[in-house]
Parts: structure tokens; C-alpha cells; sequence
């Protein structure tokens, strides 16, 4: 039998903290918010935990662990590790590890990231996020408190975006809308509507094979335990993810939005969960990706395999 041709462009959408929470306005944001895209990559209803399949000719909606097999709470350092390489890093450490990736990762992180497995695979691979001067600077001193998805790229040689790129609309801004670019040091940067950007995340998709956006205010607003700004935060998500499929080509695109532990699904703790988060596919073999996902490490191998 023929093999069936991989996607053009792979696209993930890496979504901080996030897991299936229950069906509760007073605590879980996302019954609070308004999210006409979600809904509709989710089959008319919003994910939950008695909510966690669906399977349409458009979309998936399936289940992933996110604990890797470790007691304790679930950490972006260890997670991230397991979504962008492949390998169980809160194993080899002995625990979970966070926000940022133990030292001991980091030759994990430096030969099997996605990012440099794509383009060893002969294909071309963006990190999305345009990051302001003061970060740019920072990164360059070698620093260790970088997130997986960062520290990925520099270690494979892919160059950071910047404000140029930005103004560009060759990159994306952490909030979508641009508002503190400015207070960044960067006053010619104007702000744009999430959709917008959304539009713009779609369009640089379409010029490598893998493109990935890293959105950690669902995070952020899972620790403020504020339910005025986690609802901001889903809305602009959701507004974003209008834009990106206002013109989306399934025949040519693999879009996966992934998290990598539980955290704004309930606002009454302060902490993670080990709820199993939420993964969306949509596009080209999103079938064939979506049978061998179970846990946070099958993600990585699950794309390579497709493109190889």
C-alpha cells in the first residue's frame, strides 16, 4: 500500500496549564468564557472531564496523561521536555521539574527536540514567539532559566524572533494583541486584535514545515486564581484560534494544540493538577497522529514518524 503524503506544515499550538476540569462556572473558567472556536473544534461543547473525545471530519478532542508515570504534580520543565523531545524527563530526573528544565535535560533537550529533528529531516522549523530586546539580551548570556521551546532553539541554531519581526507580522506576541510592547521598549510596535494575530500565525505557517507558538498566560492566569482574567485570557485564545482557521487548509496542514499540565480548569487551588489535558487536532492525518498519543512523550514521535 502507498505510503499517504505527510502534511506540508505541521503546526503546535502549546498551551500552558491546561487540563480537563469539571463542568463548574465557580471554578473552572472556561464555562465562564466565550469560545465559539473551541466549541466548534470540540464538537459543539466545551471540553471537560465527562467531555474528553470527539471526532468529527473537521476536528479530534482526545485525553493525555500528563503525570509521565511520577507521583506528585505535574511541572512545565519536565512536561515540556516530554512534549518537545519525546522523552520522559521527569524519569530520568526522578521527579517533576519546574518552570524551567534541570540541567541534566539539557543534552536530552539539545539532540532530540522537534525543532532539530524536523530540519534534520530536511524541512524548516520557527518558534513564533517574538520576544523584545531586554529577553533577546538575556538568552544570549547562557542562562538556564529558559523554557524548553526556547532553549530548544538555540541549542538547534534556530534564531529567536524579534520586535522587527513582529512589526513585520512575521512573529507573534506572547499576549497576541501587542499591548506592552511599548513598555518593552519598543514604541513603535502598535497592537492588533487577537484575530489578527491569529490571521498572522497562520500565514507564517505556510512558509515551514513546523511552526510552533508558545501561550503561557493560561498558566499565569491559573496561579492568579482570578476569574475576570482567565476569562480575558480563554477569550483571547479563542479569538486567536478564529483568525488561524478563518483560512485553514486541511489538505495541506496538521494543526495540534497541546498543554502540559492541569492548572486553570480549577481556580480553587493554587497548585498544578494532574488532570489529563486536552489535545486538539485538526488537518491532514490528525487520525493517524491522534491513535498513538496516550501521554505527554508520544507527541514528538508521533509527528517525526508522520514526516519521515
Amino acid at each position: 500500500m502507498e505510503k499517504t503524503k505527510p502534511p506540508k506544515h505541521i503546526v503546535i499550538l502549546f498551551i500552558d496549564g491546561v487540563g480537563f476540569g469539571r463542568k463548574d462556572p465557580e471554578v473552572n473558567p472556561f464555562f465562564c468564557a466565550r469560545l465559539p472556536q473551541i466549541q466548534k473544534l470540540c464538537g459543539g461543547r466545551i471540553f471537560h472531564q465527562r467531555h474528553r473525545r470527539f471526532s468529527s471530519k473537521e476536528a479530534m478532542l482526545i485525553p493525555v496523561d500528563a503525570t509521565l508515570g511520577m507521583p506528585g504534580l505535574p511541572q512545565s520543565g519536565t512536561g515540556q521536555t516530554a512534549i518537545f523531545t519525546g522523552t520522559n524527563g521527569a524519569k530520568i530526573f526522578g521527579r517533576h521539574f519546574g518552570p524551567y528544565p534541570p540541567s541534566v535535560l539539557r543534552p536530552v533537550i539539545q539532540s532530540g527536540n522537534i525543532f532539530k529533528r524536523v530540519r534534520d529531516l530536511g524541512g524548516s522549523a520557527v518558534y513564533a514567539n517574538a520576544f523584545p530586546k531586554e529577553f533577546l539580551q538575556y538568552a544570549s548570556t547562557g542562562t538556564r532559566r529558559l523554557t524548553v521551546s526556547t532553549l530548544s532553539c538555540i541549542l538547534s541554531g534556530i534564531p529567536l524572533l524579534t520586535a522587527r519581526d513582529l512589526m513585520d507580522n512575521n512573529g507573534i506576541s506572547a499576549d497576541f494583541i501587542r499591548t506592552q510592547w511599548p513598555e518593552l521598549g519598543h514604541p513603535d510596535v502598535r497592537s492588533i486584535t487577537a484575530f489578527e494575530a491569529g490571521l498572522h500565525f497562520y500565514r507564517i505557517s505556510m512558509c515551514h514545515t513546523l511552526t510552533v507558538f508558545e501561550y503561557w498566560l493560561t498558566d499565569h492566569a491559573g496561579h492568579s486564581r482570578n476569574m475576570k482574567f482567565a476569562v480575558e485570557v480563554l477569550e483571547q485564545l479563542d479569538e486567536f484560534l478564529a483568525g488561524y482557521f478563518e483560512q485553514f487548509d486541511e489538505s495541506q496542514s496538521l494543526f495540534l494544540m497541546i498543554s502540559d499540565h492541569g492548572n486553570i480548569e480549577d481556580l480553587s487551588l493554587k497548585s498544578h493538577t494532574r488532570n489529563k489535558v486536552p489535545c486538539i487536532l485538526a488537518g491532514r492525518e490528525k487520525g493517524t497522529v491522534a491513535s498513538q498519543i496516550r501521554n505527554l512523550t508520544d507527541i514528538t514521535p508521533a509527528l517525526i514518524q508522520l514526516l519521515s
